[in-house]
C-alpha cells in the first residue's frame, strides 16, 4: 500500500513525532509512505515538480526528538481557511483536481493529514472529491473537543512555566509588575496551565470575562501586603471590553490577534504607578524540541492513523481519550471547540490559592 503523510496550519512540537510513529508502523506493514512538502501545498506536485519525498525508518530515525517539521507546513497558499469553530473552506475547483491527480498519479491509497481543525476541514473537502483521508488532530492551543489533550499543548506549557520563572526573578529584583502575553485564540489553557505552573498572580482567558479594575484590584492588594514582584499572564485572545486586540493584519482571511500585553501594561502601570514590563512569548511556545509527553503522543498517534488505514476507517481521526487512542469522525471532531470551564475545579483551585482571573 501507498500512504501519504502531510501537516499543515502552525508548526507544532510533536509533528516529527508523529511522522516517525507512522513510517515506521506503515513500513512495518511493509507499505511505501510518501512525505509532501509543504502542507497541502505539495498535493500540486507534478512530474516537473515534485514536491514530496519517500519516507523510510532510516531518514526519519529519532526525528521524534526534533522540534518542527522535516516537512514543512504552511498556513496559507492555495487551500485557504478560516478557523475556529465556524471554520469554512474555500477552495478552488482547479486546486482539488490538481490535488486528485498527484494521489492518483502516485498510487496513493490512503493520506493523513496532521492538523488542527481549519486543516482538517480541508481533509474533509478533500474526502468529498473521494480521497481516503485519516486525521491527527494539532494545535498547542488544546482546543479541539475531540481529544483530551493534543501533542505540542504541554511543550507550550513548559515553556511559559519556564519563563515565568525567569521573568519573576528580574521583576522580584527591580520590583516590577510583568505582563506576559501566551498564545490561545479561542481557548485559554496554555494561560492556564503555564500562569498555574508558573505562579502567575493574575491570568486573563477568553472563556473568562474580565474588568480592568478588577485587576487593578488586586494588583494593588499584592503590593499593599508587600509582594516585590506581580506576574500577569494573558492569552491573545482575552478580550478587553468585549473586544479582541489584533495586528491590523489578516493572514489568510483570520485576523491576527496581538498587543493585548503591551495594552494592559501601559493601563496597569499608569493606574497603579508600579513600573511594568510586557513580554510576548510568540513562537519560542512553538519551536524547541518537544517534552518527552508529546514525544510519545506524537508517535502513538503516527501509529494509529496506520491502523486506522489499515481498517479502512477513513473519514476518521485519531484522538486521545482517557490516555488511549481512539478513533472519531472528523466531523464530530471539529465541531465544537475544547474551551476552559470557569467553573472547572482547575479553575476553582487556581481561585483558592489567590490567582485572579480578573471577573471577582
Amino acid at each position: 500500500m501507498n500512504v501519504g503523510i502531510l501537516n499543515a496550519g502552525g508548526d507544532c512540537p510533536g509533528l516529527n513525532a508523529v511522522i516517525e510513529g507512522a513510517v515506521g508502523a506503515a513500513t512495518a506493514r511493509g507499505w511505501t509512505v510518501y512525505g509532501f512538502y509543504d502542507g497541502f501545498e505539495g498535493l500540486l506536485s507534478t512530474e516537473q515538480d515534485e514536491r514530496w519525498r519517500i519516507l523510510t525508518p532510516a531518514n526519519c530515525l529519532n526525528i521524534r526528538s526534533a522540534g518542527g517539521t522535516i516537512l514543512g507546513t504552511v498556513n496559507k497558499g492555495n487551500f485557504t481557511v478560516k478557523s475556529g469553530i465556524d471554520g469554512r473552506v474555500k477552495i478552488a475547483d482547479e486546486v482539488l483536481r490538481k490535488s486528485r491527480e498527484t494521489v492518483d498519479r502516485l498510487g496513493l491509497e490512503a493520506l493523513i493529514v496532521v492538523g488542527g481543525d481549519g486543516s482538517q476541514t480541508i481533509g474533509l473537502e478533500l474526502r468529498q472529491i473521494g480521497l481516503p483521508i485519516v486525521g491527527v488532530p494539532k494545535t498547542i492551543d488544546n482546543d479541539l473537543g475531540s481529544t483530551d489533550y493534543t501533542f505540542g499543548f504541554w511543550t507550550a506549557v513548559s515553556v511559559v512555566s519556564a519563563n515565568l520563572d525567569r521573568l519573576r526573578t528580574t521583576a522580584e529584583s527591580h520590583q516590577r509588575m510583568m505582563v506576559v502575553e501566551v498564545m490561545g485564540r479561542h481557548a485559554g489553557w496554555i494561560a492556564l496551565y503555564g500562569g498555574i505552573s508558573g505562579g502567575a498572580d493574575v491570568i486573563l482567558i477568553p472563556e473568562i470575562e474580565f474588568k480592568l479594575e478588577e485587576v487593578v484590584r488586586k494588583v494593588e492588594l499584592l503590593k499593599a501586603l508587600g509582594q516585590r514582584e506581580i506576574l500577569v499572564v494573558v492569552s491573545e485572545g482575552a478580550k478587553i471590553g468585549g473586544k479582541l486586540l489584533t495586528l491590523d493584519e489578516e493572514t489568510e482571511g483570520e485576523v491576527r490577534l496581538g498587543g493585548i500585553a503591551s495594552f494592559l501594561s501601559t493601563k496597569l502601570e499608569t493606574i497603579t504607578g508600579i513600573e511594568t514590563r510586557y513580554c510576548v512569548l510568540g513562537h519560542v511556545q512553538r519551536g524547541g524540541s518537544p517534552i518527552p509527553f508529546d514525544r510519545v503522543l506524537g508517535v502513538r498517534c503516527g501509529a494509529k492513523a496506520i491502523d486506522l488505514i489499515e481498517e479502512g476507517r477513513f473519514g476518521d481521526t485519531v484522538a486521545l481519550a482517557r490516555n488511549e487512542i481512539v478513533s472519531m469522525p472528523i466531523e464530530e471532531a471539529v465541531s465544537q471547540l475544547h474551551l476552559v470551564d470557569e467553573k472547572s475545579q482547575l479553575v476553582e483551585a487556581a481561585k483558592e490559592i489567590g490567582i485572579s482571573f480578573g471577573d471577582e
